[in-house]
């Protein structure tokens, strides 16, 4: 059974994620944790609960979803895994984080190239990748049909949906990510997004008037 734990970390309020299994092995979504007293609360959860870091994987590549990438790499040893749409987002953000005020940014590279369909082995558990751009190219989810969790980072939030006015974005594109993989899960499929409260696929699909359009799909 996986079990989900949430931060909630730097001035945009991003939700980065620990989940583990009943073995301990853990994967780390989207670390946002970029002050002292951020990595300290994330490294502390780990230590108390005994885990492995076996994982360290964006969702997307904006900046505050990826502020602590750096610190995780060194303090686990653990290798950073991204969709290859990404990587232009990845490299950019040492340039404008000074816009933000955000100084001391450690500038990373991926070990490696996640595709969907691919998975994600965390004990005896698993997670699926699915591909939903739109917010940005390469924007990915994570999905567990066993435990019926799906992490959406940006796409989907409760009574929301990802903006799609920063570079790569597309407002088309997201809704066709959203109906055509999201709104396929179960409804009882509970939503870890990239900021505010979890929601399920089923309140999004009932409640949420940004998703009310559904996007016109090509023959």
């Amino acid at each position: 059974m996986l079990h989900v734990a949430c931060f909630t970390f730097n001035a945009f309020q991003e939700q980065t994620y620990v989940v583990y299994d009943e073995t301990k092995n853990c994967a780390i979504i989207d670390p946002g944790c970029s002050q002292v007293h951020e990595k300290k609360l994330l490294s502390d959860f780990i230590q108390a609960h005994g885990l492995q870091v076996k994982h360290l994987i964006n969702t997307h590549c904006h900046l505050d979803h990826i502020l602590g990438n750096q610190y995780i790499k060194d303090t686990y040893a653990t290798a950073l895994a991204i969709h290859p749409q990404e990587l232009t987002n990845l490299q950019l953000a040492a340039t404008y984080a000074p816009q933000y005020n955000i100084i001391g940014y450690q500038a990373t590279e991926p070990d490696y190239f996640l595709m969907p369909g691919n998975v994600i082995q965390l004990g005896n558990s698993h997670l699926e990748i699915f591909y939903v751009p739109g917010h940005s190219p390469g924007h990915i989810a994570l999905y567990s049909q066993q435990d019926q969790i799906c992490l959406v980072g940006d796409v989907l939030f409760k009574g929301s949906i990802g903006r799609t006015d920063l570079p790569g974005g597309n407002y088309a594109t997201l809704l066709e990510s959203i109906h055509q993989k999201l709104f396929t899960l179960d409804d009882q499929v509970t939503v870890y997004p990239g900021h505010g409260p979890a929601t399920s696929i089923g309140i999004e699909k009932r409640t949420n008037r940004f998703c009310k359009i559904t996007p016109a799909i090509p023959d």
